[in-house]
């Protein structure tokens, strides 16, 4: 992409109504326009992240066997009233339509759409399991949203919904899910920082799962055993008395930011809407669920909460927009280099604007792509290189740029 035909521009100045710094940092560098409290749009740059969070997700979620579905946002008051949520959750949407008068909601989650759903098409012990996922735009409203990015009154989720025949199942699932999102915050490069939480478990099990990053923008207090590379969320802690793997009473205490959770909601949804199978020997059993989420939203800006410096931010490689930014120190220089590395398959950023070099420069530190190359007459047919997150430079050929990661 060249960046001359990008409609955003870079900001020297931080916007005058945003507290954190993920905000400033994505609003600076044309990433994300704020169209109101608690609500983003994403730019070209800021979208081109988003999906590539996705595709991380969406790779793992499908290894779980998961079936991507696109559910609607929009859901019907019956539903809610079904499960008895509808005047008890108190983030929920909700309006009336002008014309036909019916009471609509906005979904904040989807148990109450996709387990009737799933009601029309388990029948047996022979459709279980099933395991359903999507990403979808969820709406809740808040009653202050805060922190840029990291809590939103609309923001896209992933979420997978399991649907099994018995506890032992279920179990299993859930165990491997567990993994599937350590490896999912590995590659999204906040793995180091993220850690499996104890939580409250609600209805049918002493604890939820929680994934919480740290980070000093976080909203939330978790204890960790350093032992057991586990945390416990500060509001059971009172309970848990220590660590629920060893029981040790002595554990560090941090800020961080919850981009994940997993529960075992068994058969809270299936009993209201009546779903359930027909085991081996025909006798009907209510189908038990699970619930396993990922806020896209949250993990951009915690990328970037963890992941920054004092000129701008650093993505991963995994999730960068581009793997190259390419900056020309005279106009035309670079556009042979670009044509070539489009051509052999790369993600460049082509900055072939008419500014300075010093503005270039300041740019690219902001808009924190993993490679920084420069084309200059000086550098003759080598191409300078500086990954982002060193001080370095280096010339090369072009075939050694091929090959950096």
């Amino acid at each position: 992409m060249k960046q001359s035909n990008l409609f955003t521009k870079t900001s020297k100045d931080d916007p005058r109504d945003e507290e954190s710094l993920n905000a400033k940092l994505l609003m600076r560098a044309g990433f994300v326009h704020k169209v109101m409290a608690g609500v983003y749009a994403f730019l070209p740059l800021g979208l081109r992240v988003l999906r590539k969070i996705e595709g991380v997700i969406r790779e793992e979620m499908e290894k779980m066997g998961g079936n991507e579905v696109l559910m609607s946002a929009l859901q019907s008051k019956a539903d809610w009233e079904t499960t008895g949520r509808f005047n008890t959750v108190d983030v929920l949407f909700k309006f009336t339509s002008f014309y036909s008068k019916n009471d609509y909601v906005l979904g904040p989650t989807h148990e109450e759409e996709v387990t009737p759903l799933l009601k029309q098409h388990i029948f047996s012990y022979r459709d279980l399991p099933a395991y359903v996922f999507q990403f979808q735009n969820k709406f809740r409203d808040e009653k202050r949203a805060k922190s840029g990015v990291l809590r939103g009154r609309e923001f896209i989720m992933k979420d997978l919904y399991s649907f099994h025949s018995d506890e032992v199942d279920l179990d299993s699932y859930y165990e491997r899910m567990k993994d599937a999102y350590e490896r999912i915050f590995e590659k999204l490069g906040i793995g180091e920082k993220t850690y499996l939480t104890f939580a409250s478990g609600g209805t049918f099990s002493k604890y939820s799962h929680e994934f919480q990053t740290l980070t000093s923008a976080g909203e939330d207090i978790i204890h960790i055993c350093d032992d057991c590379r586990v945390a416990v969320n500060d509001e059971v802690m009172a309970d848990a008395g220590g660590c629920p793997k060893c029981g040790k009473k002595d554990l560090r205490t941090e800020k961080a930011i919850e981009v994940g959770n997993i529960f075992k909601l068994m058969d809270k949804f299936s009993v209201p809407f009546d779903l359930k199978f027909k085991d081996v020997e025909g006798a009907e059993k209510n189908v038990l669920m699970g619930c396993y989420g990922i806020g896209i939203n949250r993990c951009l800006g915690t990328i970037v909460e963890v992941s920054h410096d004092e000129k701008g931010m650093i993505w991963p490689s995994s999730v960068a927009p581009f793997r190259f930014h390419l900056l020309e120190m005279k106009p035309g220089l670079g556009k042979d280099v670009y044509d070539r590395l489009v051509t052999d398959g790369f993600e460049v950023l082509y900055d072939d604007r008419d500014v300075s070099a010093g503005e270039k420069f300041a740019d690219a530190d902001l808009i924190g792509i993993p490679w920084r190359l420069v084309v200059s007459d000086r550098n003759k047919d080598k191409i300078e290189i500086k990954r982002r997150n060193e001080e370095k430079t280096e010339l090369v050929d072009y075939e050694t740029v091929c090959r950096l990661q």
